[in-house]
Formats: structure tokens, C-alpha cells, sequence
């Protein structure tokens, strides 16, 4: 039995044409970059998945809000269109990335994630200033890091695992080093002001202040071995 060239030629167009249809574009970009892909695309398709309250706090221009942590992201996300660009994002980046990947599931290919999240974007200088304080001044923080005892400040959001992680002995620590250090966790998504004075863009970041002025920083999770170094 011979071979038939035209056979090869055939079975290769149909196996590209499945891999081209099948082909997906998802980028996670840089703050800058995300607004201005967004900027150059006409009615983009903007997806905010954090928690409504998180939203009404807020959001970038023309945002839609479907919570990746509620009970209908897969039966609302299907309401838009899949043939578009869909630019999706959250606080910092890990609830975006998992709905992404349902997003690519359900057959979204054409999908730009903001990297860092909204703490990147306000970092950036990209959210709109407002004179509104949210949360704490900036003046009652500053009075607030010149006590006499070292300070140590724990910016922290309930829906961050390595928060979450760190919380129990943190609260130790708050009872067993009260004579020595001063330890104070700030929620995150309650101390906007103080997030953006401070330029944070990651969750948790830590300070530690002695009469005012920082001694020493850290974004990330932290052991509690090294972090009770850090205040002794």
C-alpha cells in the first residue's frame, strides 16, 4: 500500500487548525501595562473579583464585580463575552490567578491579569486621589509609632493566607513581649490612607519603629522565630 503524501498534508492542517482554535493568550502584566491595554481597548471588559465590600471601597473605572469567594462566579462570568478581552484582577493577585484559570476553562483566551493585584496599582500612583481618609490618618499613625516601646505594626486582610497563618502567634506574641514591644495589626482593606501613604503593595507587611522611625520592614510571610529576632 502506497503512501499519499496529500493524506500527511491533510491530517496536518486539521491537527493545526484544532491547535490554533484552541490557542490561548493569557498575560499577567505590570500595573503600568494593564492600564494602558486597558486604555487602548474599546469597551474592555473589566472584572474585579474581589468581595462586594472590597468593591463598593473601590475600583478601577467600568469595573464589573463577581466574586470569585461567592456562590455564582462560573454561572455570571458566562454572561461575558469570551471572544473579547477580559482584564481581570484582585487585592494582590491570588484569587485573580485562580479565576483565571476557571476563566480558561470556560473557554476565555483572550485574558491580561494585574500582577500584584490593586496593591500594585495604588502603588503605581494609578488609583484617582482622594482626599477622604480611610481608615487611620496618617497623623494618628505617626503619634501612634512614637511611643517609647518598640513598635511593630502588622498590616494584614482576613482573606490573606499568609495573614491568616501568622495571626495565632502574633496574638501570643501581643501578650508575651506586652512589656517590650508594642504589636498592632492593621486591616488592610479598613486603612486605605494608611496603605497608600505607605506605599504597600503586598499583604502582610510588617514594621517594627523604635521613637518614630522604621528599623525595619518585611512583606511576606515570616516565621515567628525570625520575627520575635527582629524585636528583641
Amino acid at each position: 500500500m502506497k503512501f499519499n503524501p496529500k493524506i500527511l498534508v491533510i491530517i496536518s492542517f486539521i491537527i493545526f487548525s484544532c491547535n490554533a482554535q484552541n490557542a490561548k493568550d493569557v498575560k499577567t502584566i505590570e500595573a503600568k501595562d494593564f492600564a494602558e491595554k486597558i486604555a487602548e481597548t474599546p469597551n474592555a471588559q473589566i472584572l474585579d473579583v474581589r468581595t462586594p465590600e472590597e468593591f463598593s471601597g473601590s475600583h478601577l473605572d467600568n469595573a464589573i464585580n463577581i466574586n470569585w469567594l461567592g456562590n455564582s462566579f462560573v454561572t455570571d462570568v458566562e454572561k461575558i463575552d469570551k471572544t473579547k478581552p477580559v482584564f481581570v484582577y484582585c487585592k494582590s493577585g491570588g484569587r485573580s490567578q485562580n479565576a483565571v484559570n476557571k476563566l480558561e476553562e470556560l473557554g476565555f483566551k483572550n485574558i491580561y491579569q494585574l500582577q500584584g493585584g490593586i496593591l500594585k496599582w495604588d502603588a503605581a500612583g494609578l488609583s484617582k486621589p482622594s482626599d477622604k481618609v480611610s481608615g487611620m490618618s496618617v497623623q494618628e499613625y505617626n503619634k501612634l509609632v512614637n511611643a517609647d516601646k518598640k513598635t511593630l505594626i502588622n498590616f494584614y486582610a482576613e482573606w490573606c493566607a499568609p495573614c491568616k497563618k501568622m495571626a495565632p502567634y502574633l496574638a501570643k506574641m501581643q501578650k508575651e513581649e506586652n512589656e517590650n514591644v508594642v504589636i498592632i495589626r492593621l486591616d488592610a482593606d479598613k486603612n486605605k490612607t494608611l496603605m497608600d501613604a505607605l506605599k504597600i503593595s503586598e499583604l502582610p507587611t510588617l514594621f517594627v519603629y523604635e521613637k518614630g522611625a522604621i528599623k525595619w520592614k518585611h512583606s511576606g510571610y515570616i516565621s515567628e522565630e525570625d520575627l520575635r529576632k527582629q524585636i528583641q
